[in-house]
């Protein structure tokens, strides 16, 4: 394994097996419910989509605070306490250089999904939906356009 992961794959790569095939099964099962509900079932998930929290954001929230926790520990209390912030960003690095860190398997067990995973859903929704029916192909201008618009819906 490579010192620094490449960015899409450095998750589910530190993630064991099963918990990679839950998530994969899980994210199924929803497109599968939101399609056979209907138009408003897939508008639905869609917006719940986009409240989801991604592992990454769930990593970022939980180090920031700790650190804030130990500095302020570290400030009021015992100077040990500073030793907890150093941990964190030390874990935190390692997290952003091979995409492990030790909170990432309990949030992978929990069901807690990349930024990649969520916007597979998404766009499978958007695709079940239309709205990539009558989107050109190619590199002219016009067919860039419509891409761009149809990936902004």
């Amino acid at each position: 394994m490579p010192f620094v992961a490449p960015t899409a794959s450095r998750v589910p790569a530190h993630t064991a097996p099963g918990a990679n095939e839950r998530i994969r099964e899980e994210t199924d099962r929803q497109i599968a419910r939101a399609a056979q509900g209907g138009p408003r079932h897939i508008d639905r998930r869609l917006a719940e989509l986009d409240r989801e929290w991604d592992v990454e954001r769930c990593l970022e929230t939980g180090a920031a605070s700790l650190s804030l926790l130990g500095a302020v520990l570290g400030a009021t209390r015992r100077r040990s306490w500073f030793l907890l912030p150093a941990g964190v960003a030390a874990f935190l690095l390692q997290h952003a250089l091979q995409g492990w860190c030790p909170p990432l398997p309990l949030f992978r067990r929990l069901g807690v999904r990349t930024a990649d995973e969520i916007n597979r859903e998404r766009y499978a929704l958007k695709a079940l939906r239309g709205d990539f029916s009558g989107v050109a192909t190619g590199t002219h201008p016009a067919a860039v356009r419509q891409a761009i618009d149809a990936a902004h819906r």
